[in-house]
């Protein structure tokens, strides 16, 4: 048990000095070389020391074989200290956006706050790049701009443009942003939320009961639409049913907790829907079968247990909570058309949802099944809600930028892995995913071929397990904070949301090794 509690503190030590890696993708990265034969990244092999035995001395000897390593990983805690402050810097932003308002409106200039009648004001660049500062969506991908710089300094043009165009892969980011188009549409959405409208009218029709119906069935969604379109919309939901109802800040973080927990585990039913179980299923040989015998109904009750820890919690509340405004049926934040959605539309969009997730791994299909979609939209606009591509678009660019800094990570993390025990494993990849995208550990698992059974589940469980601590934790969490952040005055705190997810991420920990 020592043995265990010492391995845990050095994750944890080693987590407070280097801060962690975000999520690698689908594939392992391509060795380049410069004009100058430099190898980059190096390959494991290249750093010669696989019987070194001590943590600390085999990551000093990758740091002095190659100093860029550490370049990078400080680039990238320094991407993830921006994350936290980023909701100071979004506030800086609207207060010189209003300082400036205010000193246009004491000139006598003209001021058009909104932009309805077509009107365009004079705006602060100051305020306006603060703003995009601002955005945690934005924050790796504008790190990637230094990091880049330090690739050509280095190294050379050459090895940073062969490193963004033939090492690291771009096909989940352009997943995720087609998948949340089309999941955001009003068919889907509409269809969705029937559906969980009617189990809650089983349950009661309470707001505890749309609720505790959202964030089960929502969840569980992911195991079949993928996580990034269930997150999509269970968080659209939540926003017109429980959200616009304008409940506490104590439940408004409990819910956004949940949410992330929730998905995070939600897709593990299933082989194919959830980003840290595609990076394993497929070498590691596991079935829908085996996740669904593994993983998948021990998802289903920490689901359903952390929902009535925190039914039972906010009980009081759900019970004063008065219905949102609906109009024609449908709530106007999210649903302008009043007209009914025939339903061969709506067969036709979870067509396209249908394809998109098929084709996840092939862009060239899923991106010309998109340009379809579109061009249906535009022939049935009549039944459509205008298509808001913003949210996705920055999801995309968020995920993107994890992309590119988790290419020049490995060198750390994985001889973290492997100098782990069951138990430890967990405790690590739990650890690391609160700072990480947990697609990043399994892969990193999936490239260490001496992982028995055991080994695997540790690090697939405790990589979902702690897909919920932060925003990027997960890949769809961008998703659902993006949809959710105006409930928060756009700063959704990361210290809240942590410790609003704790309880439910402690219930999946104990689920995960006590029914293993």
């Amino acid at each position: 048990m020592d043995c265990v509690v010492k391995r845990a503190c050095w994750i944890f030590l080693l987590a407070a000095l280097v801060w962690f890696s975000p999520g690698l993708w689908a594939e392992a990265p391509t060795v380049v070389a410069n004009s100058a034969g430099e190898i980059f990244p190096l390959p494991t092999e290249v750093y010669g020391d696989a019987t070194e035995t001590h943590l600390m001395a085999k990551l000093a000897n990758r740091a002095r074989r190659e100093p860029l390593n550490v370049v990078a990983t400080v680039i990238f805690f320094l991407a993830i200290l921006h994350t936290f402050l980023a909701p100071k810097i979004m506030h800086w932003s609207h207060r010189i956006r209003d300082r400036h308002l205010e000193q246009m409106e004491r000139e006598g200039r003209a001021v058009a706050r909104h932009s309805q009648d077509g009107a365009v004001s004079e705006v602060s660049f100051a305020a306006q790049a603060l703003h995009f500062l601002g955005e945690i969506e934005a924050v790796f991908g504008v790190w990637v701009l230094p990091l880049l710089l330090a690739l050509i300094f280095v190294k050379d043009w050459q090895v940073a443009e062969k490193y963004l165009t033939e090492t690291v892969h771009f096909t989940e980011p352009l997943f995720v942003v087609i998948i949340m188009t089309i999941a955001a549409t009003r068919p889907v959405l509409l269809t969705s939320e029937q559906a969980m409208l009617w189990v809650s009218d089983r349950l009661g029709g309470s707001a505890a009961a749309i609720w505790f119906s959202v964030l089960t069935l929502g969840s569980l969604l992911g195991s079949l639409i993928t996580e990034p379109a269930a997150m999509t919309i269970s968080a659209l939901v939540l926003a017109r049913q429980i959200y616009e109802r304008k409940p506490s800040p104590a439940l408004a973080y409990a819910t956004l907790g949940l949410l992330f927990v929730n998905v995070s585990i939600g897709g593990t039913l299933t082989h194919f829907a959830a980003p840290p179980v595609l990076m394993v299923a497929g070498k590691w040989g596991w079935s829908a079968l085996y996740m669904l015998e593994h993983f998948g109904w021990k998802s289903v009750v920490a689901i359903l247990v952390s929902n009535a820890v925190y039914w039972a919690w906010f009980r009081r509340e759900f019970a004063t909570l008065q219905a949102p405004v609906i109009e024609g049926g449908e709530s106007q934040s999210w649903a302008t058309r009043k007209n009914p959605v025939p339903p061969w539309i709506t067969l036709v969009h979870f067509a396209f949802l249908a394809w998109t997730v098929f084709t996840a791994h092939y862009p060239v299909f899923f991106i010309g099944g998109f340009l379809f979609f579109l061009a249906f939209l535009a022939s049935t606009e009549h039944h459509q809600n205008p298509v808001e591509l913003r949210s996705p678009m920055l999801v995309g660019f968020f995920l993107a930028g994890l992309v590119v800094h988790g290419g020049l990570q490995s060198w750390w993390i994985a001889p973290v892995l492997e100098s782990l025990g069951p138990t430890s494993l967990f405790l690590g990849a739990t650890a690391l995913t609160a700072f990480n995208d947990n697609a990043a550990i399994t892969y990193l698992a999936s490239l260490v071929p001496s992982l028995t059974e055991s080994l695997k589940y540790a690090v697939v469980a405790g990589a979902v397990t702690g897909g919920g601590l932060t925003v990027i934790a997960n890949a769809p969490n961008p998703a659902g904070q993006s949809i959710l952040a105006k409930y928060f005055n756009n700063e959704i705190a990361p210290l809240k949301l942590f410790l609003a997810a704790l309880v439910p991420t402690a219930v999946a920990a104990a689920v995960f090794i006590f029914l293993a």
